[in-house]
């Protein structure tokens, strides 16, 4: 589904999420990755879908939330690879500019090294990048990158980006218990961003279920002592810790609702009960659903959530 949401989202309000390249089309494979793991990974952008597509499936997609009385802060490319991939990113951007509904990228960065890729996130409204580490090795174990790509070249990359970009420019960095919170690690990432000068540098930790079981939640002192490094060099900054809310809205199909949300935004079971709550749905679609293989059930610290299922030979 090339559109999803709008979901509650952390940083961006209302947010309409837009998959501008198929599933797991990307050049890392985290090793918290939510959507599961990216065995073909990739590094050179390509044309996926076309932009006119993605501009109709918008716009259905506004008219139905609009006819709903839903309201919309951003339309944010936030896929479940990365976005930069499409070499039709900078075009599509250009034709949703019609909606007059700002526009965020949610990237991992590791194409910015790239002048063509620089140029197009510059036409967006707010940007994010990703720096878990500045360690190359480090880099490797948690985020498996392409083998064609250099982390030197991709922290160059941003700070170029940053130094002529009028939008809002954010950062994320994941926080991964024993892989990158020594302190020695996490102060390189802080030292970085004192250079990148984020308007605000987010720490998240793995709230979702992740790709490896290995992947841990630092604990409150470990945030905490991360928290205040960071501090040290960034004037803003801010956990991504807490839980969106389950202010998902709906269009009136209930099922599809829930599909096109965890194709990649993991649902709690609260927030799939609200959703059934606003269409006066029963519990039994997701049964059915579960048993289609459309949508799986699984626990992550002690919480259930509801994830979609792909079927075998999905394009990675």
């Amino acid at each position: 589904m090339i559109t999803f949401g709008p979901v509650p989202s952390r940083r961006l309000g209302r947010s309409l999420g837009i998959n501008n390249v198929p599933p797991k089309s990307c050049t890392y494979s985290c090793i918290y990755c939510q959507v599961g793991p990216k065995p073909n990974k990739q590094a050179v952008p390509r044309p996926f879908y076309s932009p006119e597509e993605i501009y109709r499936a918008v716009e259905l997609r506004i008219a139905a939330l609009r006819e709903a009385g839903e309201h919309i802060d951003f339309l944010t490319f936030v896929p479940d690879g990365e976005p930069a991939l499409d070499v039709n990113l900078g075009r599509t951007m250009e034709l949703l500019r019609s909606f007059g509904i700002r526009i965020a990228v949610i990237s991992n960065g590791s194409l910015i090294w790239q002048k063509e890729v620089r140029e197009t996130l510059m036409s967006a409204d707010w940007v994010s990048l990703k720096v878990d580490t500045v360690d190359a090795g480090v880099w490797r174990l948690i985020n498996r990158p392409h083998s064609n790509l250099q982390l030197p070249c991709i922290l160059d990359g941003m700070l170029e980006f940053a130094s002529g970009y009028k939008g809002i420019l954010t950062s994320e960095t994941m926080l991964v218990d024993g892989i990158n919170t020594r302190d020695s690690l996490v102060t390189g990432v802080a030292d970085f961003l004192g250079k990148l000068a984020p308007e605000t540098a987010y720490l998240s930790i793995p709230i979702r279920p992740p790709t490896e079981e290995k992947v841990r939640i630092p604990g409150e002192e470990q945030l905490n002592r991360a928290y205040q490094l960071v501090c040290n060099r960034v004037g803003e900054v801010e956990y991504l810790t807490g839980y969106e809310g389950n202010a998902f809205s709906s269009t009136g199909d209930t099922a599809m609702d829930i599909l096109s949300i965890t194709a990649v935004h993991p649902l709690r079971e609260e927030a799939i009960l609200e959703l059934l709550a606003k269409t006066e749905g029963a519990w039994n679609i997701v049964e059915k659903m579960i048993e289609d293989g459309k949508l799986r059930e699984c626990r992550y610290e002690g919480r259930k959530f509801y994830i979609r299922c792909y079927p075998r030979g999905t394009e990675c």
